[in-house]
């Protein structure tokens, strides 16, 4: 969910009659809440007990532990939609549930006595039934929840979910004031010291400077002698925020104090990723896609199944991720994490990196540090990558004049190799030839020799395809649309150059085609997926044989399509794809072998994931 949507979902509200009960209430509702109707004065009057209480206790104990709790937020609107949510959650492993009551139907949330009895059923549902801990949310309107109706109604009902159980309840730091007032006319109650106290603080527009971070938010809720846990979450507007959250946390581990930074939207998502090695005492995943509570918000299959937040992930997890401009739509993150684990490699976790500005991520000191020890690197930031290794870099990379994959070496720079121009040239080989091995893209074949290429495109990837092309023999045709980058792509490989208005019309003078190889972002998903950098037309005229499309994301572009039509053998930037991946996961690994079928499959399973 986009940061725009989510604030407009969280402004948009309408007002609803309360009802009676049974107006509104399902069978099995009435009938729980009924069963708690006779315990509620028992409840009040004697301490409470969980079912399945050692299990919670062993959860809230670990508070000083390394790793994350991953919480999931439940956001149905009816009691029975909640449980229904709440077994799925338990199913998916959390280990903590957000009870976010303010998503319950209005006419629950206009009734004081309504809501009071379905936070016992749902706390009683989780904490007794699941043996799963709650955290009871009823977020305002004004910090970006659901709830437009009484504040102090608001506040007696949080009070009320500690009376009835919950171990956590969350509350706004800037309500903390009324909070504790709002007790004195609630419940004579006091929370027990196996229940504790969220204040949390939200920036729906930025990520503050540090000073206001660790004194008008930290600093401010630490010394709040109520709260147990701070929570802070802020949008991120550039990845470099996350080094501020990353400070406030490292703050509070000197201070031992438990702590959740959260960055929201996409800039911000490896804090969510990273939590516990960042040191945050939870990390919040959705249910399901489309189920975020917060934008930027990653599942909590993810969060457990890829990035093994509460599993394997340390202070001390190595670091490695994919950088690029945009990075949403790649599949690298399943790919290597899905390999890591396959290879018993339990010390790295590989994440997504929106990266604007390349220079400034990586002189980023606080963030950028000597345990992100690799990079796979993507549009647009493959020439900044070579000029960052200086002459670092493998031969064969620097000739091509740019880098794909970035390695820690021992002395703490980083050396730069080009594992696409292998991937790529081997994936069009196995396409001319099916004999050829399909992870053997450094192959001796000689099928390319004597071979006319069209690539189309002039960044780092037309490079490395070109310079491979070239180290095979074969003839190379450069179509850009900044002509003079592909004139002097051209010359730097021994090529020649076309412009992209003469490849449109099939005008290819007197050039026979062989191969058509696309590099550019064009019929990418994001990015004019419905265009192709060669019509259907210009196919037919141009005589190839073979068409390669570097994107992967469709698996079947419009431009292979059409080619298939036209009679073409396809080569699928899959395999390339999965080429380069493999070879970066050796380069990652001090040499290990990645399994192959393993990680294409792994693309396989993910395309048609995204598709449902």
């Amino acid at each position: 969910m986009s940061l725009t949507n989510f604030c407009a979902r969280t402004r948009t509200y309408k007002s609803a009659s309360s009802s009676s009960r049974s107006s509104f209430l399902g069978t099995k509702e009435r009938s729980s809440l009924a069963s708690m109707n006779d315990t509620r004065l028992r409840t009040k009057t004697k301490s409470h007990t969980p079912k399945g209480n050692g299990k919670i206790m062993d959860r809230i104990q670990s508070s000083s532990s390394r790793k994350a709790k991953l919480t999931t937020s439940i956001i149905s609107k009816t009691i029975e939609e909640c449980r229904k949510d709440i077994d799925e959650a338990v199913e998916k492993k959390a280990d903590i549930i957000e009870l976010r009551v303010d998503f319950l139907e209005q006419k629950l949330r206009d009734d004081e006595n309504l809501m009071k009895e379905a936070i016992e059923v749902l706390v009683a549902y989780c904490e007794r039934e699941k043996n799963v801990p709650a955290i009871v949310t009823f977020r305002p309107i004004w910090e970006g929840g659901e709830h437009d109706g009484d504040e102090e109604v608001r506040l007696r009902c949080l009070w009320h979910a500690f009376e009835c159980g919950a171990t956590y309840v969350d509350c706004e730091l800037l309500a903390i004031e009324r909070f504790e007032r709002a007790k004195q006319s609630s419940t004579t109650y006091e929370k027990k010291p196996t229940q504790m106290l969220i204040c949390s603080t939200h920036d729906y527009e930025k990520t503050p400077e540090l000073d206001t971070l660790f004194m008008e938010k930290y600093e401010k809720i630490r010394a709040n002698k109520l709260c147990d846990i701070a929570k802070i979450a802020c949008v991120c507007t550039d990845i470099n925020d996350v080094a501020r959250l990353k400070k406030v946390l490292e703050k509070a581990a000197r201070d031992d104090y438990p702590c959740a930074c959260l960055g929201m939207s996409e800039h911000g998502v490896i804090s969510r990723f990273l939590a516990s090695k960042y040191g945050s005492y939870l990390t919040f995943g959705s249910i399901r896609a489309g189920f975020e509570s917060a934008p930027g918000q990653p599942t909590l299959e993810d969060l457990t199944n890829l990035y093994r937040v509460n599993t394997k992930q340390t202070k001390e997890t190595k670091v490695l991720g994919v950088m690029g401009n945009p990075i949403a739509q790649s599949k690298s993150p399943q790919l290597h994490n899905k390999a890591l684990i396959t290879a018993n490699v339990d010390d790295k976790c590989y994440v997504p990196l929106l990266v604007k500005d390349f220079e400034k991520f990586v002189n980023n000191k606080d963030l950028f540090q000597e345990d992100w020890v690799g990079f796979s690197v993507t549009i647009p930031h493959k020439e900044a990558a070579l000029k960052f290794c200086g002459n670092n870099v493998d031969p064969v990379a620097a000739q091509i004049g740019a880098v794909n994959t970035l390695v820690r070496e021992p002395n703490g720079s980083f050396r730069g190799y080009n594992t696409d121009y292998v991937a790529a040239i081997g994936a069009i080989e196995k396409a001319l030839d099916p004999t050829i091995p399909q992870d053997a893209a450094e192959t001796n074949s000689t099928i390319l020799a004597g071979k006319t290429i069209l690539v189309l495109g002039a960044g780092g990837a037309a490079r490395g395809l070109a310079f491979g092309a070239k180290f095979k023999n074969a003839n190379v045709v450069i179509a850009n649309r900044s002509k003079e980058r592909a004139d002097a792509l051209a010359e730097a490989c021994g090529g020649v150059a076309l412009s992209v208005e003469d490849v449109a019309n099939g005008n290819f003078g007197d050039l026979k085609i062989d191969i058509i190889a696309n590099t550019t972002s064009l019929g990418m998903v994001g990015d004019r997926v419905d265009d192709t950098p060669v019509p259907k037309k210009a196919i037919e005229k141009s005589g190839a044989t073979v068409c390669f499309d570097a994107v992967y994301n469709p698996l079947e572009t419009r431009l292979l399509r059409e080619a298939k039509e036209c009679g073409l053998k396809i080569a699928s930037g899959l395999d390339m794809f999965v080429g380069q991946a493999a070879r970066q996961f050796e380069l990652f690994n001090d040499g290990k072998k990645a399994d192959y079928k393993g990680m294409r499959e792994t693309v396989l399973n993910a395309s048609s994931s995204s598709k449902k």
